[in-house]
């Protein structure tokens, strides 16, 4: 693109940067403007009359999109505009959806409420962390620089109870979920946050934290325990829009877990009971409360004011509006600028429950023969604030979509096209992932963003069948194909590995893809020098092991795995 070297640069979104420079265009030109979507950029602006400029912008990202007012010479060559979208999430402190910016431009605080390592987790479970898992690679996808982080809740009533019946302490009953809990989020290609924190670590930034609301006044205690008194905080209730009137002055409640209607003071700092597992503190033998435990390691990884909380809205009252009562009385600060909840998941309509017999951990689905890509695909491909209805049915669909998606991609990788390119297709291209884009932006729409990927390629494989598919657009539909997969992680065909190393057979174990290509490229050569015999015999010895062959027109092949 020929440019005069007059532009105006301007940043919108950022408060405090701006920067401009801007020279009168000379005459035969023509102001136009497009948006550059880099997460950080240095621009040269050129013209035939004075030679280039460069500029450098800071670090933009989301809602501070870099946006260059500039003038354009009249050129036969065409202007290729690429827009990346305004970020804008549901937060549930507003209940609206909102444009989101971040405090620091180009940088992200998040803390995600993990699970309580009291048993295996469930599928349940990984709907809220899959989410997060899509949000947490979206961002970085946008260019964001991530602190994110999530803790284990390894110390709770029903831990302590379990621990006490099985006779070990704590820390030995709940070691082995939390390496259970490790190996299904690898399994399930959730990425690991900057910090993995154990409650049972930070006790003492805890009584730290108990210790700053005494000295605020928001604490009184009771029988050996320290309680959190709501009716001082005026701003109780902000997040879960929780009516507070009728609520008694003083009534308490030892249960961690709890609902609207049983709103009370809840406990800081809980007395051990005869039995229990206690720390000795400077505030009392005891143990924390169940919300202390966040607010503490929150602000201590992530300072006291937090870009993004995630978790699933069974939390939002009341571990995450106590979180607010204890953080902001503490600090006097906001604690958190965007809450995101994901929303519950139900088994076949009904709700997931052991008496039902519809409860099921991955491990379930997993000794059932169902892939983690599959599982992934399911559990991503409904947007996160609408209820997720989890069938078999639709299962048996996640494995087809991601076995489509697969399949593309091999042809794509496999197949010789025409040189050359068609501009339509290129099109076609360039507005996949411009809808791709649009559709996470709002709000992490993963519906929309899946149907621009998957009307891509449903088009894609015509244009191929009809051989109008040329060269020229290969290297644009394979780059949207990884931004895909940087993002929802099912392209990599390694269900067979993972599940290997979670103990599970597979028909293909052993075979990975170098053995198979090198078994598929004997059998070309076989069918080259007419042995059929051989040919025969090797597709069938993968196709024992979990491999088919489609023998292409153009004479390649394409392997999947079952």
């Amino acid at each position: 693109m020929k440019t005069c070297d007059g532009a105006e640069f301007s940043l919108r979104g950022l408060r405090s940067e701006r920067r401009r420079g801007a020279v009168r265009p000379e005459s035969g030109c023509e102001a136009r403007q497009f948006s550059v979507p880099l997460p950080s950029l240095r621009l040269t602006v050129n013209c035939k009359l004075a030679g280039s400029v460069t500029l450098a912008a800071p670090v933009i990202a989301a809602r501070a999109m870099a946006r260059l007012q500039s003038f354009v010479c009249h050129t036969p060559e065409r202007l290729i505009r690429s827009v990346m979208h305004e970020i804008r999430v549901h937060n549930t402190l507003s209940g609206k959806v909102e444009p989101f910016v971040p405090l620091k431009p180009g940088e992200i605080r998040m803390y995600t409420c993990g699970p309580t390592v009291y048993d295996y987790a469930h599928i349940g479970n990984f709907r809220t962390f899959v989410f997060q898992d899509i949000l947490r690679r979206f961002l970085r996808l946008r260019g964001f620089k991530l602190t994110h982080v999530m803790n284990l809740t390894d110390v709770d009533d029903r831990i302590i109870a379990n621990a006490a019946k099985a006779g070990v302490s704590i820390r030995d009953y709940t070691e082995k979920f939390i390496q259970a809990f490790y190996a299904d989020c690898r399994t399930l290609s959730v990425e690991s946050p900057e910090h993995w924190i154990r409650a049972t670590d930070h006790i003492d930034d805890m009584v730290a934290l108990i210790q700053r609301l005494q000295k605020n006044t928001y604490t009184y205690p009771s029988e050996g325990s320290l309680y959190y008194r709501i009716a001082k905080f005026k701003d109780y209730g902000k997040l879960s829009k929780i009516d507070l009137t009728g609520i008694q002055a003083g009534a308490r409640v030892d249960n961690d877990r709890y609902d609207k209607e049983s709103a009370r003071d809840f406990a800081l700092w809980k007395a051990p009971k005869p039995g229990e597992h206690f720390w000795e503190t400077p505030i009392g033998a005891g143990r924390p409360g169940w919300h202390i435990e966040c607010s503490a390691m929150a602000m201590k990884y992530l300072g006291e004011t937090l870009d993004i909380h995630t978790g699933g809205v069974d939390l939002a009252f009341p571990h995450h509006e106590n979180e607010i009562a204890q953080s902001e009385a503490a600090t006097g600060k906001p604690f958190v600028r965007y809450w995101l909840h994901a929303e519950h998941l139900l088994v076949e309509g009904e709700k997931m429950s052991k008496s039902l017999g519809n409860f099921f951990t991955l491990r379930d689905l997993f000794a059932k023969g169902y892939k983690p890509s599959a599982l992934r695909f399911a559990l991503a491909s409904v947007p996160y604030r609408r209820q997720l209805n989890f069938t078999f049915d639709g299962l048996q669909q996640a494995t087809s979509s991601v076995e489509r998606l697969r399949n593309f991609a091999a042809r794509l990788k496999q197949e010789k096209f025409p040189a050359g390119s068609q501009p339509a297709i290129a099109e076609r291209i360039a507005k996949a992932a411009d809808d791709f884009d649009a559709g996470l932006s709002d709000d992490l729409n993963t519906a929309q963003a899946l149907a621009a990927v998957y009307d891509l390629v449903r088009e894609a494989n015509i244009a191929m069948d009809k051989g109008e598919f040329r060269q020229g657009e290969l290297a644009a539909v394979q780059d949207l194909l990884a931004n895909f997969d940087r993002v929802f992680a099912v392209l990599e065909d390694n269900d067979a590995e993972k599940l290997k190393a979670l103990g599970y057979a597979d028909a293909s174990s052993g075979l990975d893809d170098a053995a198979i290509e090198k078994l598929v490229a004997e059998r070309q050569a076989a069918r080259q020098r007419r042995d059929f015999a051989a040919s025969d015999r090797i597709r069938k010895e993968l196709a024992e092991r979990g491999i088919l062959l489609e023998d292409a027109k153009d004479g390649s092949v394409r392997w999947k795995r079952k």
